[in-house]
């Protein structure tokens, strides 16, 4: 991150966490401001360079530790030597690093770890866009894509970037692209030349010489060590591309959860799901894939969820991983989230019960409109019931969900119930397939909400749980559901719309998370 450039983290706001004291333990509820140029004598400083010397692996991913006597940046918990406070610098992220000159440690691997928190937690342009870099956007689209997907110029979002996370959206998209590679080489046997495109790099030239800046290892002396022990086979298989991952999880992390969610809203003929699996087949921007995702926690009882997936078009890998991270909520901090909401006596009791409670995500954001508009105001029995017939009917055996322009196409056809309800959904199936309508994760939440309040038949109930699912939106309260409303009696809160509101105040900035215990109660 360049000396001066200032980052402003409003008192209150619920943006990024870091402790105000490490000795006895991390503080959440607390929010700080602060800039760039910061030293020994800073407090932002001294927290985390406490964090660095405890080696607290709670903070990897949050921020990247740079260590200017020896060149290289490493995660907080990394088990060497730690530097003299004089010759560190905090970024924000490792591309500020790379852009300051550093290069990665080879032994801490301080790309191996969850995602910053931040991309989620926050509404800004920096995070919107860090969102859709992920997502593969400059890769398929390049920076005027990026820029105009986000609503600003090139240039304006380029000085955007550079002064809030110390780095441009090209330096940016390729520290994920290298961040990206390093994965692939140490978890599969995939060919060099399929992992430089699966990455995101237009030619295996470019792969090797970011791989080279970046590491100062070759891509094959970065894949040596994982190759000492036998992987899962990663081929081509029939036309489609194979693949085993495995994806950190920030602990504590309640992917069970998560599953049983998945598998109770599950489609027949489209998806499965179990205590221990979830799988289906998606659509990618350059095709499609099969996938099947399950848990590991591992001799080390860290938790991972592992992903076997088979791609049409293996550049579309970058984008599938990025998209199953959201899926899951794997970059969420629940340590502070669960400090926060445990304040209540409340929630208190449900937050011991269920540690690490996450968000079900998306895998695409227009299957999640179609399926929250055409499931409401019945039970999630009947939703999967009715959901399953259309699938069948507009996209047969594929086992896929019908897009846009089906619906449009065919939604008069298929859909049944209130003559208003059916023309909603195809007002807004129209609106998506002729770009009218438009959703995807680099939107503010506002933003998203007004559109879709906007459309005829969408109320907030909708819009809010779309902004919770697609865009893992964490301080979303739906104060007007009849489940959640109904445990909020049980639990003693206030049962009704106007009052879970007022009450639900105090949970911000994590009020969706507060939702999920509060429906978590109600399935007791």
């Amino acid at each position: 991150m360049r000396t001066g450039a200032q980052i402003r983290v409003p008192a209150g706001c619920g943006h990024v966490r870091f402790p105000l004291a490490i000795a006895t333990g991390p503080c959440h509820s607390q929010w700080v401001s602060f800039s760039a140029a910061v030293g020994p004598s800073d407090p932002l400083f001294a927290s985390r360079y406490a964090a660095v010397s405890s080696r607290d692996a709670r903070f990897d991913g949050q921020f990247i530790t740079g260590v200017r006597s020896t060149g290289i940046y490493c995660r907080p918990s990394c088990p060497a030597l730690t530097p003299k406070a004089s010759n560190v610098t905090f970024y924000r992220t490792a591309a500020a690093a790379h852009e300051a000159g550093l290069r990665a440690c080879k032994r801490c691997q301080p790309d191996a770890v969850p995602g910053s928190p931040e991309w989620n937690s926050r509404d800004d342009l920096a995070s919107r866009a860090m969102r859709l870099i992920a997502d593969g956007t400059v890769d398929r689209g390049g920076v005027p894509g990026l820029a105009k997907t986000l609503g600003y110029t090139p240039r304006h979002l380029t000085r955007v970037l550079v002064q809030e996370l110390g780095a441009g959206p090209l330096a940016l998209a390729r520290a994920h692209r290298a961040q990206t590679a390093r994965t692939l080489l140490a978890a599969t046997d995939l060919p060099i030349a399929d992992i430089a495109f699966a990455a995101g790099f237009s030619s295996v030239r470019q792969f090797n010489e970011t791989i080279a800046a970046v590491y100062e290892r070759t891509p094959t002396q970065l894949r040596t060590p994982a190759l000492r022990t036998p992987a899962p086979n990663q081929t081509p298989q029939g036309g489609a591309t194979a693949v085993s991952l495995r994806l950190p999880a920030r602990p504590p992390f309640d992917g069970e959860g998560l599953l049983r969610f998945f598998a109770d809203h599950a489609i027949a003929g489209v998806e499965s799901g179990g205590a221990t699996h979830y799988a289906r087949r998606v659509r990618l921007p350059r095709g499609t894939a099969t996938i099947e995702l399950g848990l590991d926690r591992g001799h080390t009882g860290r938790s991972v969820v592992t992903c076997a997936a088979r791609l049409d078009n293996v550049a579309d890998l970058s984008t599938l991983v990025a998209r199953v991270r959201r899926l899951f909520d794997l970059d969420a901090d629940s340590a502070a989230i669960d400090e926060a909401l445990s304040r209540d006596p409340a929630l208190a009791s449900s937050v011991a019960r269920n540690p690490g409670v996450r968000l079900p995500g998306s895998l695409d954001a227009e299957e999640t409109l179609f399926r929250t508009l055409i499931g409401q105001q019945v039970s999630v029995a009947a939703a999967r019931t009715v959901l399953a017939r259309i699938c069948l009917d507009l996209c047969g055996a594929s086992g896929l969900f019908p897009t846009a322009t089906q619906l449009a196409e065919e939604g008069r056809r298929v859909l049944r119930g209130p003559a208003p309800r059916v023309a909603a959904i195809i007002g807004v199936a129209e609106a998506l397939a002729n770009g009218s309508l438009v959703i995807d994760v680099g939107m503010p939440a506002s933003e998203l909400t007004a559109r879709l309040v906007a459309m005829p038949g969408i109320g907030p109930w909708t819009a809010g749980y779309v902004a919770l699912r697609v865009l893992g939106n964490p301080d979303v309260l739906i104060s007007g559901d009849l489940v959640m409303l109904k445990s909020a009696a049980h639990l003693g809160l206030p049962a009704t719309r106007s009052g879970l509101a007022a009450h639900g105040e105090r949970w911000a900035p994590w009020r969706s998370y507060a939702g999920m215990h509060l429906w978590r109660s109600a399935n007791r």
